[in-house]
């Protein structure tokens, strides 16, 4: 039986599921999180072996002590994940201390975490990055600007979604930026006018896809963050073939193997400096599945289950879970603090066949993701297009 340790597998709350599926293929499932016991979704607690109560993830010596304890009691231990961009550091040094044979280790940290490490790969998977400067002064800053002109991003270079990113039209921007910083190491990019696209995939042991999806971002999450701005993006019924194509190429670069992974890309808008309008270029790699409901949609627009297919992976190496009838998956995040022309109930009554869910976003997540999240499938592009502006609509 293989011993599998998921760091906090109650958050975000649909994680469950990837336990549940585990330990239905036979896998002992020990979990570690910063929720008390008695406190867990009964779902939860049906889904794992044993679970080991912390009271800080940020503490590495009492998460260290909870996988000594599971080594301990159930040997080798054979797999560490928790499929959460904020703890992939933390996964990473878990596994080197525990000498955890599968997924990235230490050495791994730079190449999967900084955005200026990911470049090198991108380039060698043979697509374009943006012109970057990692920021150490004002002068050096104004003299890459020089290069590529306004406006520019910034933002921290070892980030987790679109936190602290900014965009910088002046100088008087800059010196703001200079002002405000937090103490961490921040990468500036040139501008890329473009529309987010993903791929997203779950990868062997020999680094082939045994599903492979994606999604679109119109909006920018930077705008959306700063501005408080309603959030909005979608799973493709299909993914892009160019999109695939250069994720596919991206997953050898990165040499990932045994993971669910989440590779951004822009889709330019626009002619500009790196490429013309259409073609794909580098934005970030993630090496763990699309954030918060993300799993849910992917679902939705496939007709399948991806946590089973995941948990295939990490016991079978391949799956025989199929994939159904294609949807596009819609999610649209309403923010609190704003007035919306059709009520909750209004939607449901025009949508019924199509609502999938309809819920409060995590507080965690709500600063991207807006407070009110709404899910609905759809058969054509159209349909969605109408949804989004009736749900998103305000007075």
């Amino acid at each position: 039986m293989k011993n599998f340790i998921f760091i906090s597998p109650n958050f975000p709350e649909n994680y469950w599921n990837f336990c549940r599926e585990l330990k239905n293929n036979g896998v002992n499932v020990l979990g570690i999180g910063d929720c008390p016991y008695d406190k867990l979704t009964d779902n939860l607690k049906g889904s794992v072996n044993e679970y080991y109560y912390v009271t800080n993830l940020e503490n590495y010596d009492e998460v260290y002590r909870a996988v000594a304890f599971f080594a301990f009691k159930y040997g080798e231990i054979d797999f560490l994940e928790s499929n959460n961009e904020y703890w992939l550091e933390r996964d990473a040094y878990l596994r080197t201390a525990f000498n955890i044979k599968t997924g990235f280790k230490k050495t791994d940290v730079k190449k999967i975490k900084f955005k200026s490490q990911m470049k090198k790969y991108y380039q060698k998977a043979g697509v374009k990055t943006a012109r970057y400067y990692v920021v150490k002064t004002l002068q050096g800053c104004l003299k890459f600007i020089e290069e590529v002109g306004y406006p520019v991003i910034v933002k921290p270079d070892n980030g987790v979604g679109a936190a602290d990113t900014r965009k910088i039209k002046n100088e008087k921007d800059l010196n703001e930026f200079f002002e405000t910083k937090h103490d961490v190491s921040y990468i500036m990019e040139e501008y890329i006018a473009g529309e987010v696209v993903t791929y997203d995939a779950i990868i062997n042991s020999k680094g082939e896809p045994i599903f492979e999806t994606g999604n679109v971002t119109p909006n920018s999450l930077m705008d959306v963050v700063n501005d408080g701005g309603n959030c909005l993006f979608y799973i493709l019924n299909e993914p892009y073939p160019d999109v695939r194509e250069v994720g596919r190429n991206t997953v050898k670069a990165f040499n990932v193997k045994s993971r669910f992974v989440h590779f951004e890309f822009f889709r330019l808008t626009k002619d500009q400096h790196i490429g013309n309008k259409g073609e794909v270029v580098a934005l970030e790699v993630n090496m763990r599945p699309s954030g918060g409901i993300s799993p849910d949609m992917m679902n939705y627009a496939n007709s399948t289950n991806v946590y089973k297919i995941w948990a295939d992976m990490i016991t079978y190496d391949s799956t025989l879970v199929a994939t159904g009838e294609k949807y596009y998956c819609a999610f649209a995040g309403r923010r609190d603090n704003k007035e919306f022309v059709y009520s909750e109930q209004d939607i449901r009554d025009k949508y019924p066949e199509n609502i999938k869910q309809v819920g409060r976003v995590p507080e965690a997540l709500s600063n991207t993701m807006g407070n009110i999240l709404y899910i609905a499938s759809f058969k054509t592009k159209k349909q969605m297009e109408e949804f989004y502006s009736d749900v998103l609509q305000v007075k």
